[in-house]
């Protein structure tokens, strides 16, 4: 077959066979298999007889996506930025939530391990101790957590 000729007839992927393709590459959620299908489909039934056949089948999980998404990204982030991404994958907000309410109790030690591995001793100065927030703000910690981080309490400080 020759580049920019389209295939024949019956050689290309089915639509399951396109979704079975995108869930053994990672977990997605139904609303992301039906925004990468739309494309492909014939109709808006055949898609949905296509995803309801696969969530019969539990090829289609919410609790294994919400599972995923965590463990690739709870050493790296924090609670915010994986609730935004979990909500852009079009999960329920009661998983949502429950998923961030389990995030909450690690927060300190992930920002303190991520703030380690970036920066490894206390800023120097002002400047420094911005851009250290800045920074594990932009990581999606919350506030709280960031200035246990950055700025220790009188508890912590050799007295």
């Amino acid at each position: 077959m020759n580049p920019g000729q389209p295939a024949a007839p019956g050689f290309g992927l089915s639509l399951n066979g396109r979704a079975l393709r995108y869930l053994a590459q990672r977990e997605h959620s139904r609303a992301e298999l039906q925004r990468k299908l739309a494309a492909h489909a014939e109709s808006p039934e055949q898609l949905a007889q296509v995803l309801n056949e696969l969530q019969a089948k539990d090829f289609i999980s919410e609790a294994r996506v919400v599972e995923s998404v965590i463990n690739r990204r709870a050493g790296r982030f924090g609670a915010a930025r994986i609730r935004h991404e979990l909500q852009g994958k079009g999960l329920t907000p009661e998983a949502v939530a429950e998923a961030v309410s389990g995030l909450k109790a690690s927060e300190v030690e992930r920002a303190r391990e991520v703030w380690r591995k970036k920066f490894g001793e206390p800023a120097a100065d002002a400047a420094a101790r911005g851009k250290q927030m800045r920074f594990l703000a932009a990581r999606g910690f919350g506030s709280e957590a960031i200035r246990r981080v950055v700025s220790p309490s009188e508890d912590e400080s050799p007295g």
